[in-house]
C-alpha cells in the first residue's frame, strides 16, 4: 500500500498574545513529534510572558520569567521546540553552547556576547520588518530617479545628434538654409515621455539599456587596533565600529559614476532609497525593547559545565563558567554598541543530556534560576514513524520534493517507512543514541542509489541500467484538464529498504562508521 503526502496549505498565523497554552502546544505539534511535557512547559512560560505584559508596570517589573531546564539525550527535540517557539512569537532567538564559554581570564568567549549577539539578531529582525513597510515607497522613488536619468540620457543623445547636424556647412544642405533650433519640450511633453518610459520600464523592455549611475564607495576605512579581544567581540562592544564610523564621517565617502544595466541600477537605487527612508535609531530602539521584553536564549550543553570545585585540569574552570553565566540569567545590564541592555525578562531555556552529571551538580544559585524542569523521553519506533511522515517539513516530504525537481515522482510504502523507523531505533539501541538524527542517515542510505541515478532515470539514459533501483511503474492518472495521462512512479518498498540497509545494521562494526 503506497501513501501519498500532498502539500498542506499554511494555516493563518495566530497572534501570539491571543494563543492559549493549548493552542501553542497544537502549533508546536505541527513540527515536533511527542515531548508533551516540554511543550506544555514552554507554552505556560510563553503565556505567563503575555500575562505579565498586561499588568501594571510597577507589578510587571517584579515578575521574573520562569526559566526552563530540559533534560534529555541529543536528537529528541529540545532545540527544535525552543526554535519553533521563537518563530511562533516572532521573538529574537539565540542558540549558544555553554561549553564555548570559559571563566574570565581564560581563552574563550565572553558570556556578555550572548546579549550582544541577541541584540544583533533583533536588529536584523526589526530592520527586515521596517524594510517591508517602506519597500513600495523606496521602489517608487528609485523608479522616478531612474526615469529622470533615462530622460537625461535620451535628451543627451538627441542633443549630440542635433549638434553634429548643425555643424554641417550650408552647401551640404539641400535648401541651403541654416539649421533651425527645436523649441524646448513643455512640461506636458516631458510628462508624457516619462510615463511612456515608465510603461516600458515596468514591462522590462529597458532592462538591458546602459545608464551611468553615481555610486558611493561603501568601504569603511580600515584601521588596526591592538587588543587582546577577538575582532568580532571588539566590533560588538563598539570599540572598532564607532571609530570606523567616525573616520568615515570625517573623510567623507567617495563617489564615482559607474555604467550599469537598467535592471541593476534600479536594484542599487532601491537599496539607496531604503537606506535613506529607514530610521536606524528607531530600529535600534525597537530591537533593544524586543530583546528586553521577549528575547529567548537557548543555552545548550549546560551539562558539560556542571561540576563543583576540586576537579583537575580543564574541569577546574567549570564552576567559574557557571558563575559567569549566572548574572546574565538572573538579570543584569550589559553594555553593547547600541546602549545598555537589561536581561531581567529574557527567557532562558537550558538543555543537556546529563548522562554523566546531573542537574544537582550545578551551583545552587544557577539551579535556582531554572525552576521548571522537564525530562524529554527517548524516541520509540512509533515516534520515528511519525517523525518521518507527520511534520509539515517531514524528511519523507523533503525527499519527495527534492526528486520531483528532477521530474521523478517518488513514493514510499507504509511497510518501507515502518522498516526505516525500526532500523533507526535498532541502530540507536546498539550504538550511540543520537535520536531523530539517525533517521537522516538511514533515509540517505536508502535514497543513495536513487538520488544518484534520478536524472538518468527520467531521461531514460542507459547510464541508469546498472543502478540498483526499483523499476519505474506506469500509472494512468486523470489530469486537471480531465484528460487521462500516464505517469511514471518509483515506489520504495520494504524489500528495497532491506536491500540498502539491513546488511549494515546487522554488522555493528560497519554501522558505527556508516550509520
Amino acid at each position: 500500500m503506497a501513501i501519498f503526502l500532498p502539500g498542506t496549505a499554511e494555516d493563518q498565523a495566530l497572534s501570539a498574545e491571543e494563543m492559549t497554552p493549548r493552542e501553542i502546544v497544537a502549533e508546536l505539534d505541527k513540527y515536533v513529534v511527542g515531548q508533551d511535557a516540554a511543550k506544555r512547559a514552554v507554552a505556560i512560560a510563553l503565556r505567563n510572558r503575555t500575562r505579565r505584559q498586561r499588568l501594571a508596570p510597577e507589578l510587571a517589573e517584579e515578575i521574573m520569567p520562569k526559566n526552563i531546564l530540559m533534560i534529555g539525550s541529543t536528537g529528541v527535540g529540545k532545540t527544535e521546540i525552543a526554535r519553533r517557539l521563537a518563530k511562533l512569537t516572532n521573538s529574537p532567538f539565540l542558540k549558544v553552547e555553554a561549553s564555548k564559554f570559559t571563566e574570565v581570564g581564560y581563552v574563550g568567549r565572553d558570556v556578555e556576547s550572548i546579549v550582544r549577539d541577541l541584540v544583533e539578531i533583533a536588529i536584523d529582525m526589526v530592520r527586515e520588518e521596517k524594510l517591508e513597510e517602506i519597500e513600495d515607497r523606496a521602489e517608487l522613488a528609485a523608479e522616478d530617479k531612474l526615469l529622470e536619468l533615462l530622460m537625461q540620457v535620451s535628451v543627451g543623445v538627441v542633443g549630440d545628434a542635433k549638434e553634429a547636424h548643425s555643424t554641417q556647412s550650408p552647401e551640404a544642405r539641400k535648401d541651403g538654409l541654416p539649421e533651425t533650433v527645436a523649441a524646448p519640450k513643455t512640461e506636458a511633453e516631458k510628462t508624457r515621455e516619462r510615463e511612456k518610459l515608465r510603461v516600458q520600464f515596468r514591462e522590462g523592455r529597458l532592462d538591458d539599456r546602459m545608464v551611468d549611475v553615481e555610486t558611493r564607495d561603501r568601504q569603511a576605512p580600515q584601521i588596526e587596533v591592538i587588543s587582546n579581544l577577538p575582532p568580532e567581540e571588539m566590533d560588538q562592544r563598539g570599540d572598532m565600529g564607532g571609530l570606523q564610523s567616525m573616520l568615515a564621517g570625517m573623510l567623507g565617502q567617495r563617489t564615482r559614476k559607474r555604467p550599469m544595466k537598467v535592471s541593476e541600477a534600479f536594484e542599487y537605487m532601491t537599496q539607496e532609497e531604503e537606506g535613506r527612508l529607514l530610521d536606524m535609531d528607531q530600529v535600534v530602539r525597537a530591537a533593544v525593547e524586543r530583546v528586553e521584553d521577549s528575547g529567548i536564549v537557548f543555552l545548550d550543553e549546560i551539562d558539560k559545565i556542571a561540576g563543583r570545585e576540586g576537579g583537575h585540569g580543564p574541569d577546574i574552570s567549570r564552576e567559574g563558567v557557571q558563575r559567569d553565566i549566572l548574572p546574565i540569567v538572573e538579570g543584569t545590564t550589559v553594555n553593547t554598541k547600541y546602549g545598555m541592555v537589561t536581561t531581567d525578562h529574557v527567557l532562558f531555556i537550558a538543555a543537556g543530556a546529563f548522562h554523566v552529571s546531573k542537574p544537582s551538580d550545578l551551583i545552587p544559585e544557577l539551579q535556582g534560576r531554572f525552576p521548571i524542569r522537564v525530562e524529554l523521553k527517548a524516541l520509540t519506533v512509533e515516534d520515528f514513524l511519525r517523525i518521518l511522515t507527520e511534520p509539515r517539513a517531514s524528511l519523507v516530504r523533503q525527499a519527495i520534493a527534492l526528486l520531483e525537481t528532477e521530474g521523478l515522482k517518488l513514493e514510499f510504502t507504509t511497510e518501507a517507512l515502518e522498516e526505516m523507523a525500526r532500523f533507526a531505533f535498532q541502530v540507536n539501541e546498539s550504538t550511540e543514541n543520537i535520536g531523530a538524527r539517525r533517521l537522516h542517515t538511514i533515509l540517505e542510505k536508502v535514497l543513495d542509489e536513487i538520488s544518484f541515478a534520478a536524472p538518468d532515470l527520467v531521461k531514460g539514459n542507459g547510464a541508469a541500467d546498472g543502478a540498483k533501483v526499483p523499476k519505474l511503474e506506469e500509472r494512468e492518472v486523470q489530469a486537471k484538464s480531465g484528460e487521462k495521462t500516464v505517469e511514471r512512479v518509483l515506489v520504495v518498498n520494504r524489500a528495497y529498504v532491506d536491500q540498502q540497509v539491513a546488511g549494515i545494521v546487522k554488522n555493528q562494526d560497519l554501522s558505527r562508521y556508516i550509520l
